[in-house]
């Protein structure tokens, strides 16, 4: 009787450790300049091995365990590791180590939140998220000592709404106010609402690019770019859509899409206007990213005015509560 009673009371409590133990890890997919595919969700993959210790790939330090897959696509690299390991090097990849404690601090837990957010909906059996800005930044072991004190001193913190992990987005530089989650990613997330926010600090609070017409023709598949005209903006006064009148008619183009096609860092952001000389398209704008949730650099400024980490994620996320997993 007590044999059955004591089986009874330990194994759920095996169960629970496994469990936490699991959780506490997280599978990272290693994208990179060499390494720059995602295997498809029904992809069949064939296990070469597993690697464990620091393996260098491409200059970039990995810890933990390595495992190797080959697909139809090619080979992946999958990087498992303690979680709070991989948080201290997302945060040092995201944002400078020199940056404000409170800072530091609500990085590491928007990028814990994100990261335990994406393990519970990715459908994926292979890896949990990314190491691209397709979710977050990391690059492998690359950590100092103050982002390490301040990843420990918020150890297993996170944001959650009416009990539930939030979609922790966030961005480098709104440019003056953030933007509605809606109207980026089509989701309705109360805590992700525009904010007014200053981002001054930051080296693209206010930029300029100079774009040839062939290469937006080049990026967008078409020829003969005659006049590229703004046609709608977002709540947040974020171009939306554009008309681009070429060779052969007229496109409509999302302006997402359009810096998605140039690349993130061509286009920094969608808060632009944008002008002709010759064959050249002048884009004047504000910010880098897409704008919504947390904005680094307004963050960073903050805390330089003393607000503690509590209150900048507060401000950005309203409604949410700070708790310990």
């Amino acid at each position: 009787m007590i044999k059955g009673f004591l089986a009874w009371f330990i194994v759920p409590i095996l169960i629970l450790c496994a469990a936490t133990a699991e959780s506490a890890t997280v599978k990272v997919l290693i994208l990179d300049n060499v390494f720059q595919t995602i295997p498809a969700k029904d992809e069949t993959l064939e296990s070469i091995g597993k690697i464990q210790g620091d393996l260098l790939v491409n200059g970039n330090h990995y810890v933990g365990d390595i495992e190797v897959w080959k697909g139809k696509s090619g080979m992946y690299l999958i990087n498992k590791l303690p979680l709070e390991d991989y948080i201290k090097n997302v945060v040092s990849a995201e944002i400078g180590s020199n940056w404000e404690m409170e800072a530091l601090k609500s990085q590491a837990v928007i990028s814990r939140t994100y990261a335990l957010f994406q393990k519970g909906v990715n459908l994926n059996p292979n890896f949990d998220l990314t190491s691209s800005v397709l979710h977050q930044v990391y690059k492998g072991t690359n950590t100092d000592a103050r982002v390490a004190y301040a990843v420990m001193n918020t150890e297993g913190e996170v944001l959650t709404y009416n009990g539930r992990l939030i979609e922790a987005l966030y961005h480098s530089t709104c440019g003056g106010q953030t933007e509605d989650v809606e109207e980026v990613f089509g989701k309705s997330y109360p805590y992700l609402k525009p904010v007014s926010c200053a981002c001054d600090l930051s080296p693209y609070a206010v930029w300029e690019r100079k774009i040839p017409a062939g290469e937006i023709e080049k990026a967008l598949n078409i020829t003969g770019i005659k006049k590229i005209s703004i046609t709608s903006f977002t709540s947040t006064k974020r171009v939306k859509t554009l008309a681009i009148s070429h060779n052969s008619g007229s496109l409509t183009v999302k302006a997402t899409d359009l810096r998605k096609q140039l690349g993130w860092s061509r286009l920094p952001s969608t808060n632009f206007d944008i002008r002709k000389e010759n064959s050249t398209f002048i884009f004047e704008g504000k910010g880098y990213g897409h704008g919504v949730g947390l904005c680094q650099w307004s963050a960073l400024q903050m805390a330089r005015e003393g607000k503690s980490y509590r209150e900048i994620l507060a401000f950005f996320y309203p409604g949410t509560t700070l708790q310990s997993q």
